[in-house]
């Protein structure tokens, strides 16, 4: 059984930054995409980032473009998503997701493996 467990995140004020870690258990990581969403209480799942294998394509959605980085460590089995100049507007659960199977990444159907999730809090 897949597992991807989350951490980093916490409360931050607008402006600051946090980094986020995902670790997977998948031991074939390095062959697939990986990618992070949030969910705000009441709203759906929306698509942040994700990289590809190898890390040679990254994909951003448009708000968080310019502030916030997805990469990859291969060796480590983990995806980190460094988020900069944080606002209320970021604030969410934050979840990993391991392999896409869709053509669409920013389809949470596209997504086979899923963690937890870890909570960002931002204070204006």
């Amino acid at each position: 059984q897949v597992q991807l467990v989350e951490s980093g995140g916490g409360l931050v004020q607008a402006g600051d930054s946090l980094k986020l870690s995902c670790t997977s258990s998948i031991r074939t990581f390095s062959r697939y995409t990986m990618g992070w969403f949030r969910e705000i209480s009441g709203r759906g799942r929306e698509a942040v980032a994700a990289i590809t294998w190898g890390g040679e394509f990254t994909y951003y959605t448009d708000s968080v473009k310019g502030r916030f980085t997805i990469s990859r460590s291969d060796s480590k089995t983990t995806v980190y998503l460094q988020m900069n100049s944080l606002t209320p507007n970021d604030a969410a659960l934050y979840y990993c997701a391991a392999v896409v199977v869709g053509s669409d990444w920013k389809d949470q159907g596209s997504w086979r493996h899923w963690g937890q999730g870890t909570q960002v809090t931002v204070s204006s």
